[in-house]
């Protein structure tokens, strides 16, 4: 005889493996490290602070 089985839990169980495995698949079609996402930021700073440098006086600073 086999082994009883709480369906409940099984589908359970299954759900959250198909749950984990299609977020999987979402970061790495799409996500980004850490270590990206602070690169591209210290980049845009950098450009926009180059930009700074080269206002005017007559000009906003806004």
């Amino acid at each position: 005889m086999g082994d009883v089985i709480n369906l409940k839990r099984f589908r359970k169980r299954v759900e959250r493996e198909q749950s984990s495995k299609q977020a999987e698949a979402n970061r790495a079609r799409s996500g980004r490290t850490k270590s990206e996402r602070d690169l591209e930021k210290r980049r845009a700073k950098r450009a926009s602070d180059l930009l700074d440098q080269h206002r005017t006086d007559g000009e906003d600073a806004s």
